[in-house]
């Protein structure tokens, strides 16, 4: 896919909610954390939901339902029905439908988000390679998950039946901590097979499908907070994304984004919709926004002036981003961090 590099951080003159007419929301560090909500997200969206924004929510966690995804919303203050929730496990069990016969036995690791995406698909779940499967499906089954779940998916796969992962994230976030996601327990059964699964989730292809058939939207804004799954998606679906700062993105990894993971926003948090986006633009040798000018030297990123925090992280990420054109930048943009706080 050729697409023109990025190299700042886009300017909106109206609200993000009046500019694309559907949100794509990740969920874990940008609705919520942990189970709560993250402050100013209910009330954001409530706004962006009121003044005419479809919000349709989507994740790459394969365990919960969207039954349950659209209650634990709705419980948080977000209104939410399961039609607006879109998971990795629906876009799988696409995936494998258009691969295998309808009806076909499909054997799952992992919870009953994929039994319920594969019945809605007309294929039948089931529990073990003596079932005689037509394909292994494997998604995120919690803390819970036996080891002797991977067994049988490599039981299967060393039959020759075809393989299928909902996503690959290596972590996933819990209210005490970071803990192994679904791509850490691929990585078991890769390394236990030799074999490769066909995968469905954020940034791939299929899964942004997924959300467009389902809400057939025609001006969507993906919204999420990390760089290798939110906005290297939008990048593969060629949308435009919104990067929050309330989950595990920061400055430095902002800065050292090469372009398949350059947001065309940055804000502070789900407040962003509801605003326009101050432009960046060239000033001398360097990129101002705001009060801020920042400049790129012979080792590291430079900046000057004053304003608002999320200005100056603007305009460093255009001369970061300038200076690396097609790569990563590997300027020191430590010092500058500091200065804003970051």
């Amino acid at each position: 896919m050729s697409q023109t590099v990025r190299t700042r951080p886009e300017g909106s003159g109206q609200p993000l909610s009046e500019a694309y007419d559907t949100a794509l929301l990740d969920l874990d560090g940008v609705v919520y954390a942990g189970g709560s909500a993250i402050a100013h997200a209910v009330e954001s969206l409530g706004t962006a939901r009121g003044g005419g924004m479809h919000l349709a929510y989507v994740t790459n966690n394969a365990l919960r339902t969207p039954d349950t995804v659209a209650e634990h919303l709705t419980e948080l203050g977000v209104p939410t029905e399961a039609g607006d929730v879109i998971t990795s496990a629906q876009a799988v069990a696409r995936l494998i439908s258009e691969q295998v016969p309808a009806g076909a036995r499909v054997l799952v690791i992992g919870g009953d988000g994929l039994r319920v995406a594969l019945r809605e698909r007309g294929l039948e779940p089931v529990e073990s390679v003596d079932d005689d499967p037509v394909a292994v499906v494997q998604g995120y089954g919690g803390p819970d998950l036996p080891w002797g779940r991977f067994a049988e998916a490599c039981y299967a796969i060393g039959r020759g039946v075809p393989w299928f992962a909902s996503n690959t994230d290596l972590t996933i976030p819990s209210a005490r901590g970071i803990v192994p996601g679904n791509g850490a327990a691929v990585e078991v059964v890769r390394i236990a097979t030799g074999a490769e699964p066909q995968v469905a989730g954020k940034p791939l292809t299929p899964m942004h499908r997924e959300t467009i058939l389902r809400t057939g939207a025609e001006r969507p804004l993906v919204v999420g907070d990390r760089l290798d799954t939110d906005i290297e998606g939008a990048f593969n679906g060629e949308v435009d994304s919104l990067l929050v700062l309330t989950g595990v993105t920061d400055g430095a990894q902002l800065l050292a984004a090469p372009p398949r993971h350059r947001p065309t926003y940055v804000d502070a948090d789900l407040r962003g919709l509801l605003t326009g986006q101050p432009e960046v633009v060239e000033a001398g040798d360097g990129f101002r926004c705001g009060g801020w000018t920042a400049t790129a030297g012979s080792d590291r990123l430079e900046l000057d002036g004053e304003g608002e925090v999320l200005d100056g992280l603007r305009a460093l990420c255009a001369a970061a981003w300038t200076a690396a054109g097609a790569g990563s930048c590997g300027l020191d943009g430590g010092k500058a961090l500091a200065r804003l706080g970051l």
